[in-house]
């Protein structure tokens, strides 16, 4: 097996020296991808019933992985994707300043040639252009979506968007990175690029164009408990999970929610505030919190999309075969319900710019299907993602399943692989830890799994840690560990915690000892 895996990752790499025979650009390009608080079930591909037919063909040509992780939070992720570093490794969770070595994928990227562009989120400590980015069309203003008040271009502010102009953040970010596409075609064309295409969907505010809303009108009607049965037969059927649904969670939700008082008397009666079961609630309820979902599948539907459009504009200039993109999400879907921003009125049109609507922990639930919990938790919904990889050059598999277990902090020394390029020993005369994660690039050619020692998690108070199928969870401080065998149960539905104890003890050793370690790097950051 070690033979056939190594025959397959040499033709993995011959790829690109064969790209340069023909022609091509002699490396890869480089698309990453990322959604912002989206559900692993929420794609069609992943079993979902929101139609994404741009991803769910990147996926029928490509690979899906089916047990692919983040860091449960925005912030967090973004700092893992750029830098291959679990955030606790560079100050960056609690969010504070980077050390000096904690580079950005732009610049590792730079000796091998590569133009890099940023499109939509950022999130990350600093100036976009001084992490090595050519070009930045940043949006900061994450509570509007049809008329932000804060949005850069490389770095210089832009007027804030007034009413009425006809501005989509999920347009607007797509809209650049087709106009950074272009301008590296017009001006670069045959030299590698990296686009990291940061969409702001569909995060809460739940908003979206009213065509795009009526589209999913009655879909949601039948309710989340549903909703969520049908994703997990599709999902069964995709051969991506076959894991029991775990019981919903109405006690549990992020503590800086409002309360079901506020949000009844804020938003209105149609508002609920637990995973309670569908059939409870009262028919206004109902029909409010289907109009609710069905924001959030026009949000997800609008961001596939825009990035057809992304798409298109590779395969116009030639660029589509040669480019490996990478499709995640930073976190599992949202059980949040706050009000930001300028406020909700509960006389507008729902998912209109004056209001301010969250997804709420029902359908959380149902989006994060067949996981318990939500974002920030680091149990399996606020952890697993989607990851869809397309390169037709160097991928030879078609619509095939990876079951390698991998995370966000992969993607950097996968990249850095697929450039030739070997991970900097240090920066600015700073000396860089080992990157805590593995090249990706062995699964492109063949289902095996990443070698290493264990996946990390920290958010808030809760914590993790994943070794080989062993996983170890507690959701708070002070909260005992809990123990699953995914293999056995990915859906963590039975704690083996009283069975194993020596199994815990074991993990939980190797969890504090990376966790002292990993904050004791990020320590040599600032403020």
């Amino acid at each position: 097996m070690r033979f056939i895996t190594s025959t397959l990752l040499a033709w993995t790499l011959a790829a690109v020296a064969v790209a340069a025979e023909e022609g091509r650009a002699p490396l890869p390009n480089v698309v990453l991808i990322l959604a912002d608080d989206m559900g692993f079930s929420d794609l069609g591909c992943y079993g979902g019933e929101i139609e994404t037919p741009n991803l769910d063909r990147l996926a029928a040509n490509g690979l899906r992985y089916a047990q692919f992780y983040n860091t449960a939070r925005c912030w967090p992720s973004r700092a893992a994707i750029m830098t291959g570093y679990y955030a606790q490794q560079v100050n960056r969770d609690p969010g504070r300043a980077r050390p000096g070595w904690a580079a950005l994928l732009p610049r590792l990227l730079a000796p091998a040639g590569y133009r890099s562009y940023h499109s939509g989120k950022w999130h990350i400590d600093g100036p976009v252009l001084a992490a090595g980015f050519e070009r930045s069309y940043a949006l900061e203003d994450h509570d509007r979506n049809f008329n932000p008040r804060a949005h850069r271009i490389d770095d210089r502010p832009l007027p804030p968007v007034e009413p009425g102009e006809g501005y989509y953040t999920t347009n607007a970010i797509a809209d650049r990175a087709v106009e950074w596409l272009a301008e590296h075609d017009a001006k670069h064309k045959g030299e590698p690029f990296l686009l990291y295409l940061a969409f702001t969907a569909p995060h809460f505010p739940l908003q979206a164009p009213a065509e795009d809303i009526e589209k999913y009108r009655s879909k949601y009607a039948v309710g989340w408990d549903a909703i969520r049965e049908s994703r997990r037969d599709r999902l069964r059927e995709l051969g991506l999970i076959d894991a029991p649904l775990p019981d919903r969670e109405p006690g549990t939700i992020p503590s800086w929610s409002l309360t079901e008082e506020e949000l009844k008397r804020r938003i209105g009666p149609g508002e609920v505030g637990h995973a309670v079961a569908w059939d409870s609630l009262t028919p206004e309820e109902k029909e409010f919190q289907a109009t609710k979902m069905a924001i959030h599948a026009a949000m997800v539907d609008r961001m596939d999309r825009e990035i057809g459009k992304v798409l298109a504009r590779l395969e116009a200039s030639g660029a589509i075969d040669d480019t490996l993109i990478l499709f995640a999400s930073d976190n599992g879907a949202s059980a949040e319900q706050i009000i930001r921003g300028d406020g909700h009125d509960p006389a507008a049109a729902p998912g209109s710019a004056a209001t301010f609507l969250c997804l709420g922990p029902g359908w959380s639930t149902a989006s994060n299907t067949p996981f318990r919990l939500h974002k920030a938790w680091n149990h399996e919904g606020g952890v697993a993602t989607p990851l869809i990889a397309h390169w037709p050059a160097g991928i030879r598999a078609r619509g095939e399943i990876r079951r390698a277990v991998g995370h966000l902090v992969d993607v950097v020394p996968t990249v850095l692989e697929l450039a030739g390029l070997a991970p900097p020993t240090s920066i600015d005369d700073q000396p860089r830890p080992p990157l805590p994660g593995a090249s990706l690039a062995p699964t492109f050619a063949a289902d095996v799994p990443i070698d290493r020692e264990a996946i990390y998690f920290r958010h808030e108070k809760n914590r993790g840690l994943r070794r080989g199928d062993w996983k170890i969870v507690a959701a708070g401080e002070g909260s005992p560990w809990e123990l699953y065998d995914l293999a056995a149960d990915r859906s963590e539905t039975r704690d083996l915690a009283a069975e194993h104890p020596e199994k815990v003890r074991e993990l939980a050793d190797l969890w504090s000892r990376l966790d002292a370690e990993y904050r004791q790097q990020g320590a040599s950051g600032g403020e």
